[in-house]
């Protein structure tokens, strides 16, 4: 897994997706910073100096040192970075002018030490002749490199998330955080799709004349017009199959209905409610949207107006038909 690009958020033009991509075009991960996140990774990176982010949900942390940048995120694997690489790509990306410094010196708390950059980003350690002392408890953290094993979600998590999820008609009126949208989108966009060829397009709704619209499209349900409001298409074009079109159309219907059900689920891990719409008129949809991508459900989001416990489901032994 190698850090590869920078490139912006999902819906905010201030914060930014860091990106690794593996040696499989399928093994690709992302952090994703929100504005004061990215801030505070360019104000280090720009002055050249060691430093810690703490991340929005304050478990997870960004350690930058002279040579490795670590990512320690929570429910995720440990990634990495050479700090001099994530330099280049973060300042370039946030339009920061910097000459870069070939020559760095550490400063005195830790192991006084020389890190020469070369253009090929090969770094060679000039240590001068000193009686090593014990490292500190800081200076352990900040020099060690971490195994790179995948921290594994534990399934009491995923569970209680798919035990306690319900479904809201009444919203309050508290905005949604930007970075929790981006997560949500962030997670339609891992649902797997036929091919991975990902045949559906995600209307992300912020103009009120809009939503007020697809309140009427969708059989006038009042609760549409959501904090956030996210529309679900299909676009068999782009599922590259050779297969008849009411295969590649059912793909398609597939795909988009998949990636609905993981922002509504990463919707309920992040402390929101939400509720599907299938009853829907399609053509004032597509009017809406000014596309001509038939709609599959319509995803509204929200913090509820109040918390219930999720309703009862019938029993499995009524859901399942075991066939032996």
């Amino acid at each position: 897994m190698k850090f590869s690009k920078v490139v912006p958020s999902y819906t905010s033009k201030y914060g930014c997706r860091l990106i690794w991509e593996g040696d499989d075009e399928d093994d690709s991960d992302a952090v994703i910073l929100n504005k004061n996140e990215l801030d505070e990774l360019v104000e280090i990176l720009k002055k050249d100096v060691s430093g810690t982010i703490t991340l929005e949900d304050l478990t997870s942390s960004i350690m930058v040192n002279s040579d490795v940048t670590q990512f320690t995120l929570q429910n995720h694997r440990h990634l990495e970075v050479d700090t001099f690489d994530l330099q280049k790509k973060v300042l370039e990306f946030a339009k920061v002018p910097h000459e870069p410094k070939y020559v760095h010196i550490s400063s005195k708390e830790f192991y006084p030490s020389v890190w020469i950059r070369k253009e090929d980003k090969d770094q060679v350690k000039f240590s001068p002749k000193k009686t090593p002392q014990k490292p500190s408890l800081l200076q352990a953290i900040l020099s060690s490199k971490s195994e790179k094993k995948d921290k594994k979600i534990s399934e009491a998590d995923v569970f209680r998330i798919f035990s306690t999820r319900r479904s809201t008609r009444k919203f309050s009126k508290d905005k949604v955080e930007d970075w929790k949208i981006d997560k949500i989108l962030a997670a339609a966009d891992t649902a797997p799709t036929a091919g991975n060829f990902q045949g559906l397009k995600i209307f992300y709704i912020k103009n009120k004349i809009a939503k007020e619209a697809l309140v009427e499209a969708a059989n006038k349900q009042p609760y549409v017009n959501s904090p956030v409001l996210l529309v679900f298409c299909m676009d068999p074009s782009r599922v590259k199959l050779k297969f008849p079109q009411e295969i590649l159309d059912k793909f398609s219907l597939q795909d988009s209905t998949l990636a609905a059900s993981y922002a509504q689920i990463a919707a309920a891990g992040l402390g929101l409610s939400s509720i599907w719409i299938g009853m829907l008129d399609e053509k004032k949809v597509q009017t809406i949207l000014g596309t001509e991508l038939r709609p599959s459900s319509i995803l509204c989001i929200g913090y509820p107006d109040k918390k219930k416990p999720p309703k009862s489901r019938r029993k499995l032994k009524d859901l399942i038909e075991v066939i032996e």
